[in-house]
């Protein structure tokens, strides 16, 4: 499996891959802000979006193929306000059931941490459903547990499910002592 940071126009390529990846994980129960069922043209309209984002320099984004088959995706949100430059929101990590458990999550949820330290950025933040298989990928990568929200978003069948907040500090920070290693 491939893991590569992807522009508007290979975005767009990808974009039947991309909504059955998004279908494909709603399916499967994960909270990635949609209901269930969510259909194949919703899903491509979605990313449609995310594809001019990523033209606008508002968002960064990975994928993951097994030959032309996408099985997962990552994104960096990146900061739009001068106080925030430092800072970018993990959002949409997603792996198709087929290609769990096999380390594809950790591979993207490497290429979008070292990326963020190439861009000068220093402090990750993600939210992701209490209690889902995401949190002990988090924690393990070396993520802090910030909090968790109560009834904070409806999961693909419509309960609502309390949300955990995570950063993770990376790179150098500005100011800060180095590390000798």
């Amino acid at each position: 499996m491939i893991v590569e940071r992807v522009d508007e126009r290979a975005a767009t390529a990808l974009l039947d891959g991309l909504a059955a990846l998004l279908t494909d994980t709603v399916a499967g129960g994960a909270s990635v802000g949609f209901l269930a069922p969510l259909g194949h043209a919703e899903a491509a309209h979605w990313w449609r979006g995310r594809a001019a984002a990523v033209a606008a320099g508002q968002l960064a984004l990975w994928v993951a193929r097994a030959g032309e088959r996408v099985t997962g995706t990552v994104s960096l949100a990146l900061p739009d306000k001068p106080n925030s430059r430092h800072r970018a929101e993990l959002v949409k990590l997603m792996v198709s059931r087929e290609a769990r458990g096999q380390g594809l999550g950790r591979r993207l949820l490497t290429a979008a941490e070292e990326a963020a330290v190439a861009a000068g950025i220093t402090l990750l933040h993600l939210d992701t459903e209490t209690g889902s298989p995401a949190e002990h990928l988090y924690r393990s990568a070396g993520w802090t547990r910030v909090g968790t929200i109560p009834d904070y978003a409806a999961e693909p069948r419509g309960g609502l499910r309390p949300t955990t907040l995570y950063y993770k500090q990376v790179g150098a920070r500005p100011g800060a002592p180095a590390v000798a290693g």
